[in-house]
């Protein structure tokens, strides 16, 4: 095994980077070994070798995007989202897909410039300074650090709604257990289960909205076709727009993720994160949109849901009127193992490649940049995230709206910062024409995602803002240390 070198780096390089050996697996054919070869050239060109394993493809990419956002995700929010639109729930997410693709489309052009692991954190640190990155790769560490809790609490809850003789805290160990284990065999085996859990995903929602839809047409619960869900004009106010869109778009956060894994995709990743990335987005977008449509179709007339329990179940009531109880436990079933197994599952994942890439930086602790010699994979850092997780999880079981606050300020604070990156590394630096999407687009997406920022819970906003005075104090302290050497951009 080894470890994170403390040594000097050459002229350029991140310290320690220069100093790992490489271990990329050996090519099986002559286009695999050229294929290997550019990647590990690409890499080199930042001052790092290749140490994960790359095995991943456009497919895998967007099957994790798309397990990361959980395409059935609605069935836990509906109510909320349905409360906050008027019930134009649909609208909500076309809303919200608009506004994320300005943010989408910063991760693409970032990603292609600099396709290495840490996603915002080395878009902002090479884009900008290491200064800045350090800082927006600590905001997004929040959202990283707490998402598993999140997921792992919600899922508790929700299970135990269902089994209230098992205590929230077991399903807790029981989920972080599981995900470790998985994600110490590998990328690869995260990969599969990944597709299983998409395939069975999506095979709940085709249930639902094919009962959904049919029960719809018979009429069920005064049911009929028609287009309220996506625009009921005497409703749609400026002030609607806006609730709406603050709700949808952290619905949408989890498609950043994608971009931690650009050292594990099969070439260099220049192109196929953000293809991924932009893809992804879309077609979840496509995914809340039918089944919410479907879900406000079969409650007519309804402009708000009562009460917190009704708000809370709603989605698994209207499940219950499209195919009966046996489809609204089986609706709640899967939306608890998606948020607690497989949303989870790659969420581990990501943050704990996040670790990984600012350690090797010399940014955090060196034992997080330890790579398992065999299964090429941040073992460490995997583990210390089951441990945050679990901790948390246990403290915080029970406490949803605390967690959500805090998840959010991080992501959207690190979003802001990628947006000026974009700017910053392609206009300024490099002088770029493409006024669309080195202009107008980080700045459409600054604006909307700045609007979202602001007014946001005011826990969030002082539970960020404490987050990020501490981030600096750790800032300082490592430049004190010695260890503030800038990143290296390419040669």
């Amino acid at each position: 095994m080894t470890t994170a070198s403390p040594d000097p780096a050459p002229s350029g390089a991140s310290p320690g980077a220069a100093a790992r050996p490489a271990s990329a697996a050996s090519p099986t054919s002559p286009a695999a070994g050229a294929a290997a070869e550019s990647a590990e050239g690409t890499l080199k060109a930042f001052g790092y070798d290749q140490e994960l394993k790359r095995s991943l493809s456009l497919a895998d990419l967007v099957i994790y995007g798309l397990v990361f956002m959980v395409p059935i995700a609605p069935f836990t929010i509906f109510g909320v989202v349905f409360n906050g639109s008027k019930g134009m729930v649909a609208l909500t997410y076309v809303i919200g897909l608009v506004a994320m693709l300005f943010t989408a489309l910063s991760y693409r052009e970032m990603s292609r410039a600099f396709p290495i692991a840490g996603s915002v954190y080395a878009y902002a640190g090479r884009g900008i300074n290491d200064k800045v990155g350090f800082l927006a790769g600590w905001a997004i560490l929040l959202d990283y650090l707490l998402v598993p809790t999140l997921l792992y609490v919600m899922s508790a809850a929700a299970l135990n709604s269902l089994l209230p003789a098992v205590p929230q805290w077991a399903w807790v160990v029981v989920f972080v257990l599981v995900n470790t284990v998985i994600n110490f065999l590998g990328i690869e085996s995260t990969a599969r289960l990944n597709r299983l859990f998409l395939v069975a995903e999506l095979v709940v929602l085709a249930l639902f909205v094919g009962f959904g839809l049919a029960a719809v047409a018979q009429g069920k619960n005064g049911a009929h076709f028609s287009f309220d869900p996506l625009l009921k004009p005497g409703l749609l106010t400026p002030g609607l727009i806006f609730g709406a869109l603050s709700i949808a778009v952290l619905s949408f956060l989890g498609f950043d993720g994608i971009s931690t894994l650009s050292e594990e995709v099969r070439d260099s990743g220049r192109r196929i994160v953000g293809r991924a990335t932009v893809v992804a987005l879309c077609l979840v977008a496509v995914l809340f949109v039918v089944q919410t449509w479907v879900a406000a179709l079969l409650v007519p007339g309804k402009t708000e849901f009562a009460g917190d329990d009704a708000t809370n179940s709603a989605f698994y009531d209207i499940a219950q009127i499209a195919g009966g109880h046996w489809l609204k436990v089986t609706v709640a079933v899967a939306a608890a193992l998606a948020t607690g197994i497989a949303n989870s599952l790659v969420a581990q994942a990501a943050t704990s490649r996040l670790l990984f890439s600012m350690a090797r930086d010399r940014k955090l602790p060196a034992f997080l940049a330890h790579i398992h010699p065999t299964r090429k994979t941040p073992e460490r850092a995997i583990l210390f995230v089951a441990v945050i997780s679990l901790i948390l999880g246990l403290f915080f079981t029970g406490q949803i709206d605390v967690l959500s606050s805090l998840v959010n300020f991080g992501a959207l604070f690190s979003f802001l910062l990628l947006h000026v990156a974009v700017f910053v590394h392609f206009k300024l630096r490099n002088r770029s024409t493409r006024w669309g999407l080195h202009i107008a687009a980080p700045a459409i997406g600054f604006l909307i995602i700045g609007s979202v920022l602001w007014n946001a819970d005011a826990r969030a906003k002082i539970g960020g803002v404490c987050w990020l005075v501490l981030g600096v104090l750790v800032m300082l302290f490592y430049r004190r240390s010695g260890r503030g050497t800038d990143l290296k951009l390419e040669d």
